[in-house]
């Protein structure tokens, strides 16, 4: 079987979606026989010195003519002139997660400079592989052809369902990169805005991306009163999460924007009822009418958010019908098994 390199910028290790969506990747195509060899780049993309440039554009140099290489979008899309030397020598695929120039918090200078970037840059890539329809429509703005695009969902591990507190507090679990996309400092407010006390929430997730937003959080907590009420456990290994999911009794992500949402589907895999935007994969994940496996707030509608929260904290009979409808969502996701499988079949196209 032919060769892939997987590039990606930073340590594989990296414990957010788009790290562990490689990682799942590598590892199912590993068990099916395929070679796969992992380069790893400088950690500063998207945002890469010249320095990370020109280690990046030696490392494609290094690799065989006709090696087919799929590049992480994180750097794919931050190093258009590097790729585009490269490709007609090689075969390269951009896995995009979410477009660069959606991350909130940036300045519309350096949005409209990443937007550019990436654009240039996928006209290099003779397949996109994005994980939600959701991106998948996003890309029109970069003149993506549909032909070349290819949707490749994560995947999800069969496991049991969460077991739940056992408190009479709710126990609220919040999966997340302490960002500004990821919006804690709105849910923070909302909880503070709901007459419900009886909640407890538990926000995992990096606190070292970005230590300015860190800080704030923790400051709004403390003059909010609520540093009994919200703990903030940082990054946590697998082990942890799980145990973390499991004792937990409802899933909140209000993020401002989501790729796909592999912690919301990880919740639903737990048959854990969920509040969050109706961003990245979130529509599909959670289903509508009296199927819906949670509610969908309004993404930056702090009012939606706080009226969820008071619905689903003060109704035991609420959270009990999401959780039924979530134990049912959880047998239609997608295992890793069905991504590899749709990753093999989107790279026989290339």
């Amino acid at each position: 079987m032919s060769p892939l390199v997987l590039i990606v910028p930073g340590s594989l290790n990296t414990r957010t979606g788009g790290y562990i969506y490689d990682r799942r990747v590598v590892e199912g195509l590993r068990d099916r026989g395929w070679q796969v060899d992992v380069r790893e780049l400088d950690d500063d993309f998207p945002h890469p010195s010249a320095g990370s440039l020109q280690r990046a554009a030696e490392v494609l140099r290094s690799l065989p003519g006709n090696t087919m290489v799929l590049i992480d979008g994180l750097a794919f899309g931050a190093m258009p002139d590097v790729v585009i030397q490269e490709a007609l020598r090689l075969q390269l695929v951009a896995l995009v997660h979410h477009p660069l120039a959606l991350e909130t918090g940036l300045d519309r200078e350096t949005a409209a400079l990443l937007e550019a970037s990436e654009k240039e840059a996928l006209t290099a890539a003779r397949l996109v592989i994005v994980t939600s329809r959701a991106t998948s429509d996003g890309l029109s703005r970069y003149e993506v052809p549909r032909d070349r695009i290819a949707v490749v969902e994560p995947g999800t591990d069969r496991v049991a369902a969460a077991r739940g507190s056992g408190s009479r507090d709710v126990a609220l679990l919040c999966v997340a990169s302490v960002v500004p996309r990821k919006r804690h400092e709105r849910l923070v407010l909302a909880l503070d805005s709901i007459p419900e006390r009886n909640w407890r929430l538990t926000c995992a997730g990096s606190l070292d991306r970005d230590p300015a937003t860190s800080a704030r959080l923790r400051t709004m907590i403390e003059a909010l009163g609520l540093s009994d009420r919200i703990t903030l456990v940082g990054e946590e290994n697998e082990e942890g999460l799980a145990m973390l999911y499991d004792a937990s009794d409802v899933f909140v992500l209000p993020s401002e924007h989501e790729g796909y949402g592999m912690a919301l589907a990880e919740a639903l895999a737990r048959a854990l009822p969920v509040i969050a935007t109706p961003t990245g994969g979130a529509v599909e994940l959670i289903g509508s009418g009296d199927e819906a496996a949670g509610i969908l707030v309004e993404a930056g509608n702090r009012q939606q958010l706080a009226r969820a929260l008071s619905r689903v904290i003060g109704d035991p009979q609420e959270r009990q019908r999401l959780a039924a409808a979530a134990k049912r969502r959880r047998d239609q996701l997608p295992t890793w098994r069905d991504t590899c499988e749709r990753i093999v079949e989107a790279l026989a196209r290339v």
